[in-house]
């Protein structure tokens, strides 16, 4: 009798087959490219040492915004599949809650002293190259 629970790394779970579904596949490969593609051009504040919220461009120098932003991508891939309130719900319960903290004068990004145009993207520096590498297809 074969064991329900061999099956090759490149097959879906069990549970996956059972079902009949594939794991969607991510949008973004990365945090980095979720921040840049999407993130920075989205989300636009006024920031700068003269505004009452701080961004940094160089972002990823801070474990608690890779931390925030990686859990914005993850939920953002999430809720983009429910077509009803999906985007309400990240929107809500995940973008304003976390940009908040982030762009708290008190937050990650206090010492900043990046700045953008009122209505601009938010600044942006590339990460050094291999930090965050593209998970899609793993």
């Amino acid at each position: 009798m074969a064991d329900n629970w061999d099956f090759d790394e490149d097959d879906d779970p069990p549970e996956a087959q059972e079902a009949g579904t594939k794991e969607p596949e991510l949008f973004y490969g990365s945090v980095d490219e979720f921040v840049r593609e999407h993130l920075v051009n989205i989300y636009r504040r006024k920031v700068g040492p003269q505004s009452q919220r701080r961004w940094a461009a160089e972002w990823w120098q801070s474990a608690e915004a890779i931390s925030r932003l990686e859990s914005l991508w993850r939920s953002w891939e999430h809720l983009r599949l429910e077509g009803t309130t999906g985007m309400s719900v990240w929107w809500l319960q995940h973008a304003d809650p976390q940009m908040r903290a982030l762009m708290d004068p008190d937050g990650p990004f206090a010492l900043s002293e990046d700045e953008n145009k009122r209505g601009g993207p938010l600044p942006y520096t590339a990460p050094p190259v291999g930090m965050f590498l593209d998970v899609r297809g793993q």
